[in-house]
């Protein structure tokens, strides 16, 4: 997948490496599947949108792109992952980030059990494939498990799965509307007008294509 920015950044992304923008203030981005319509083949990824605190929300936006090399690999006796971002299981990933959090892509065989990470006020995992067990309950695939702040989760794999664990410290009640995030509701009427009237650029590179704003409030 190719990624393209108005900051006129073009990169690839492959398996295990991570593109990591930063909207800040404004930015416009394409992700197109250069020859892959042409030639087929599958697809599977997860988008991740992290808020950012209310002091670098209006930030110079930015892109930064990590080869797999660079992404740190965490062993545990369940099973072995990559940590995508943020702190855990005494391992701190490469990208930068702007609030305490993790994330965190896990391969768990069969009968593996696994402690959600602690030290935060918010945690969750999410099952891409696979199932895991919490609480007497079995969880598939495409299910996003939310835990109590206080609770001590234990994730059991009762098949090879895959497993993404994620958490962090709250930054405060967010608006979204459309691709627009914000803490003040007047912020995203801005980049709604920004947007229509073309203040906002498209990708340099790729800029035949403009999308109006969805119908609705």
């Amino acid at each position: 997948m190719t990624h393209r920015d108005s900051l006129g950044v073009e990169q690839v992304i492959r398996p295990g490496e991570i593109n990591w923008m930063t909207a800040g203030r404004g930015i416009s981005h394409s992700e197109r599947f250069d020859g892959m319509r042409d030639g087929g083949g599958a697809v599977h990824g997860l988008q991740a949108w992290v808020a950012l605190p209310e002091s670098h929300e209006e930030d110079a936006p930015t892109f930064e792109h990590y080869e797999r090399a660079e992404i740190p690999l965490v062993e545990l006796d369940a099973g072995q992952g990559r940590l995508i971002a943020g702190t855990a299981f005494g391992r701190t990933s490469t990208v930068r980030t702007h609030s305490p959090l993790f994330y965190l892509h896990l391969e768990l065989p069969i009968g593996a059990s696994v402690a959600v990470p602690g030290g935060y006020s918010e945690r969750a995992a999410y099952v891409v494939s696979g199932a895991v067990e919490w609480g007497g309950q079995t969880y598939g695939p495409k299910t996003m498990l939310v835990f109590p702040a206080r609770a001590l989760p234990v994730l059991s794999a009762p098949v090879a799965s895959t497993v993404m664990l994620l958490g962090g410290e709250p930054v405060g009640p967010r608006h979204i509307w459309w691709n627009f995030v914000s803490s003040r509701r007047e912020r995203i009427e801005q980049a709604k007008a920004d947007w229509t009237s073309g203040r906002l650029p498209l990708p340099a590179a790729d800029a035949q294509e403009w999308i109006p704003l969805p119908e609705g409030p």
